[in-house]
């Protein structure tokens, strides 16, 4: 299982857990991004940069995670595509995503871009608080741990 980060958006405090996590579990951590990114050297940690244009660190996740891998994104209609992969998905916030959730994750997306197209102002996603990090962090461990239950069974 490797970890894949839609790394564009992605917080920076979520970058460090996951640095340490591919440390502490052994799993290699990919941040996609279409900017130069540094990463601390590790064996686990690998930045790739792609070319700019829309969709094109998505486009490359899809292409390359693999069923069981683990996608770090908010982005919903790639959470979608790597769901349905029979990749995993995790928010920076620490939602899971998945099959049952997704359908409803795309329509209020939608909801919201189509209100965004007639001018009515939605507003974004509240700032990034400790306690996003924290139940990232926290939902990250437990969906580690319950992979590496099921693997030694």
């Amino acid at each position: 299982m490797q970890i894949w980060v839609d790394a564009d958006a992605c917080p920076v405090v979520i970058k460090e857990i996951l640095y340490r996590a591919g440390q502490r579990w052994s799993r290699h951590v990919t941040l996609v991004a279409n900017q130069m990114l540094r990463t601390p050297p590790s064996p686990w940690l690998r930045a790739v940069q792609v070319a700019r244009g829309f969709d094109v660190a998505d486009d490359y996740i899809v292409q390359h995670a693999s069923p069981g891998d683990l996608v770090i994104t908010a982005d919903i209609p790639l959470a979608a595509q790597v769901l349905g992969c029979g990749a995993l998905v995790l928010t920076p916030r620490g939602e899971r995503l998945d099959a049952n959730s997704i359908g409803e994750r795309l329509a209020i997306r939608d909801m919201m871009d189509e209100l965004r197209s007639t001018g009515v102002d939605t507003g974004g996603p509240p700032p990034f608080s400790q306690a996003d990090r924290r139940e990232f962090a926290n939902a990250l461990d437990r969906l580690m741990a319950s992979l590496k239950t099921v693997t030694r069974s």
